[in-house]
């Protein structure tokens, strides 16, 4: 909502906050809990948090919910911003926090995923930018370990409500009661105008033990149906004895037992098929459900709701009547309908197992038949969010109906894909504890929850664990001889991708020409998931320093998704752009990668937004782009941008960061900010041995750049000792003739040269350049940078004559590549030592 006015029902205009997200609509009954609003709002204003919770715990009913809506409506004057969170399902929290971010100036969590939009949010609110007056409502909390430490400690309020008095101690707190009997008396009155008497409600307040919950029922009831105080009493005296005979659980106040009992009861004679729409949301969680869960009857759904479903006239009238019995809570606005917990609790009490057993099938059918298929498309993630409050109160777990199976694991995806991996995680390890429990043998679905779980654990950065679980799981499939299911074929494509994480490099190169095969197999040459295998080993020549490869394979996928016959989602085709781009890069095709970088990235800027992770990494290889075609004002410029970026939104230590900061610290040290760019260097490549191990070719890359800056600051002989180490480690992972070991091969020869060994450094260049030759080729940029450096050496050491007929060689390769007036040739004109330098590539 913008700024302007709110007009309530003949009141003048009142200042509305700029941010008023999912606050439940206003209780048009409200009565009394006015000392407790005062004194609310006393205590509000003068501390940062505050709790409400039940006054005798574990009761239900007593409108802790309905005062804190009352609160936010009665004083959203005082605030710039107020959101409702969920609270009683730790998968809603974060996610309702990261719905937040973009009314406070973020990127929304579809760009940057929900565990890192709801973290820059509480950051956002802590700082009080751009808002310093907001209220937070934490609604039906219970432990206070669940969410204490997402209650953001900062300028704003935060209010809870709970039925846990472990609140107080935490927080201060404030009890809330059962009615006054003045006030059961005045809401009654409100509830059935002109139909009830001051003495009648009293008795009916008496009889209802003054519960919001069960007043509300009982005057629902009587304005709907007409029927008289005396009667009502008689009837709920009947309900009660009986209810107290049968022993009902003592966790349910009688009075609203039997409150609720009594509309039930009437709603049945009048719309029996309404009964039955509202014992099937009984099964729903207590969060909204959305009103096209209902739209149309699937195969399985019983006779009486397939015959609601079907008819969408008794189905609007079942709906209304519901809400007029006041057993359900319609929002018009966001076309949901909702059931308080309590009531949810009863119905289901009153079933049979059996009767259970059926309806809670019926809603996994409802649900998964809502899903939309495709839970990568961008265009679905609205309808898939709306569904994450009910997978887990439904039991959606516990259904073995493949169909619903898949369903859950659309949902897992969904949750990965959106970038909330905490949830994901979660969800995923129930599925696999209840679903290795049911099966009498591994089963082809439990198999792909462990390939989703080993995808979660790689973007978590938790590498090993990920190749543990994935490596185990095609072990076991194949053990079965299942080597050619189409579950089974992705799955290889996910440990290609563990093997990268792993610095095994040539290893993944022959695992995933392999898996492509399998999928060209399997899938077809043009099916998406054969793509994503080309893909892989596109990446793997690259990593293997076969970059003209690399670029064909690259080039492949790339033509592939833009044909006709495709229909591949935005994040997919930038992720083959952005590859496509760096392969030209490394093939040290600089103007043209800069050309294939820019257009890619403004592609993610529109189709994925800025700050979407592909839009990132995008944007970071055009940055290393730039830098290597010698525009260092823009390179820098977007390097500062990205490493800021992937600071904020996925800390300092996740691999996108990493290889941000090493882009930086490259482009800081070009330009000569040498005590910035050492720092940072510094750190990133202490924090690469933590994110992928302590003998992984990107932590010994990543030390060369660092002895590169040692060199240039003046420390030749730190230098050479690291880069010696750096060398050594490289080759020990990926041989000497690779282009890892040979740049910093390229670098040693220059600390050598420094040092005052000519002898060494001209031996070590004249190797290395040999090398490169026959690794990228006589005029890749590397070796020309290498050329010229050990014509430099050579011209040192009084070796003349080779040294210029090797310097106009290489001179003139730089006129015929990259031009004379670019950085290195000029470097290289001016007789000067280049130097050369890492960025890790995306595994």
């Amino acid at each position: 909502m913008t700024r302007g006015g709110y007009t309530g029902a003949g009141g003048p205009s009142v200042a509305v906050p700029e941010v008023w997200g999912k606050i439940p609509p206003r209780n048009k009954n409200f009565t009394g809990r006015e000392e407790l609003l005062a004194t609310l709002r006393r205590n509000i204003s003068g501390q940062v948090t505050v709790v409400v919770p039940h006054a005798l715990q574990g009761l239900g009913g007593v409108g802790k919910t309905q005062m804190a809506i009352e609160y936010a409506w009665r004083f959203r004057s005082e605030y710039e911003l107020v959101w409702w969170i969920p609270a009683d399902q730790p998968i809603l929290v974060r996610s309702s926090l990261a719905a937040m971010a973009p009314h406070l100036g973020l990127p929304s969590a579809s760009t940057m995923g929900t565990e890192e939009a709801a973290e820059a949010v509480l950051a956002a609110l802590r700082r009080g930018d751009p808002y310093s007056r907001w209220l937070l409502i934490f609604d039906n909390a219970h432990e206070p370990e669940d969410i204490n430490d997402v209650i953001p400690r900062g300028p704003g309020h935060v209010l809870i409500t709970s039925r846990n008095q472990r609140w107080e101690g935490v927080a201060e707190t404030l009890p809330v009661d059962v009615f006054t009997r003045e006030e059961s008396v005045q809401f009654l009155s409100k509830r059935v105008p002109r139909a009830i008497s001051p003495q009648d409600a009293d008795h009916l307040a008496e009889a209802l033990g003054d519960l919001p919950l069960a007043l509300e029922q009982a005057g629902a009831l009587q304005a709907e149906t007409g029927m008289s105080a005396s009667e009502y009493l008689r009837l709920l005296h009947e309900r009660t004895s009986q209810l107290l005979s049968e022993g009902k659980p003592s966790e349910y106040p009688v009075s609203m037992t039997a409150a609720w009992a009594l509309s039930v009861n009437s709603l049945n004679e009048k719309m029996p098929e309404a009964v039955e729409l509202l014992r099937c949301c009984a099964f729903f969680g207590p969060e909204p459900i959305p009103r096209d869960v209902f739209f149309r009857a699937h195969p399985g759904l019983g006779p009486k709701l397939s015959a609601l479903l079907k008819d969408r006239i008794r189905l609007t009238r079942a709906i209304g009547e519901l809400g007029r019995y006041a057993l359900v809570r319609i929002d018009l606005a966001s076309r949901t309908i909702q059931v308080h917990r309590l009531i949810q609790a009863l119905l289901r009490d009153q079933l049979s197992e059996a009767e259970r057993a059926r309806i809670r099938n019926e809603v996994h059918l409802l649900l998964a038949q809502f899903a939309p298929e495709d839970p990568e498309d961008t265009n679905n993630w609205g309808r898939y969010q709306q569904l994450v409050g009910h997978i887990e109160p439904s039991g959606v777990r516990e259904n073995q109906d493949p169909a619903i199976r898949d369903f859950a694991l659309n949902m897992v995806r969904y949750l990965y894909m959106s970038g909330d991996y905490a949830s994901a995680r979660r969800l995923v390890n129930q599925l696999l504890d209840q679903w290795a429990a049911d099966a009498g043998q591994e089963d082809l679905r439990i198999l792909a929850a462990r390939r989703h779980l080993g995808n979660i654990l790689r973007a978590l950065g938790e590498y090993s664990a990920a190749y543990e679980i994935n490596r185990a799981a095609l072990d076991a499939a194949r053990e079965r001889g299942l080597e050619s299911h189409p579950e089974v074929v992705n799955l290889t494509n996910s440990l290609g991708a563990d093997l990268r994480a792993r610095g095994e490099f040539a290893e993944a190169l022959k695992h995933d020409a392999e898996s492509l095969r399998l999928h060209e197999e399997v899938f077809g040459r043009e099916n998406i998931a054969t793509l994503r295998a080309m893909n892989s080993l596109a990446l793997d020549y690259g990593l293997n320093s076969d970059y003209a490869r690399s670029r064909e394979l690259h080039q492949d996928v790339f033509d592939l998704l833009h044909s006709e016959e495709q229909n591949a989602g935005a994040a997919t085709v930038l992720n083959a752009w952005t590859g496509l781009a760096r392969a030209v890069r490394l093939c040290g095709d600089y103007a043209e990668a800069c050309d294939l970088g820019e257009d890619a990235y403004y592609y993610g800027i529109e189709q994925l937004s800025a700050d979407h992770p592909w839009t990132l990494r995008t944007a970071k290889d055009l940055s290393i782009a730039w830098r290597r075609a010698g525009d260092y004002e823009k390179s820098l410029e977007v390097a500062e941008e990205m490493h800021s970026r992937h600071f904020r939104l996925f800390g300092i230590d996740h691999p996108d960061t990493l290889a941000a900061a090493i882009a930086l610290a490259n482009i800081q040290r070009t330009v000569g900010r040498l005590d910035e760019a050492m720092e940072l260097a510094a750190d990133t490549a202490r924090r690469y041995s933590k994110a992928y191990g302590g003998d992984h070719p990107f932590k010994h890359g990543c030390y060369g750049n660092l002895a590169l800056l040692r060199r240039v600051c003046g420390d030749a002989q730190g230098a050479r000792e690291t880069n010696e180490k750096a060398l050594a480690g490289l080759e020990s992972k990926l041989g000497r003739d690779h282009h890892y070991s040979l740049t910093v091969a390229t670098n040693l020869a220059s600390d050598l040269a420094v040092l005052g060994d000519l002898e060494n450094a001209c031996r070590l260049g004249q190797g290395t350049l040999r090398r490169l030759r026959k690794l990228l080729g006589e005029t890749h940029p590397m070796t020309l940078l290498c050329a010229a450096n050990l014509s430099v050496s050579l011209r040192a050491a009084g070796e003349e004559e080779q040294a210029e007929r090797l310097y106009e060689e290489t001179i003139d390769a730089y006129a015929r590549t990259l031009g004379l007036e670019h950085p290195d040739a000029v470097v290289a004109q001016e007789r000067r030592y280049l130097d050369a330098d890492f960025d890790p590539p995306p595994i």
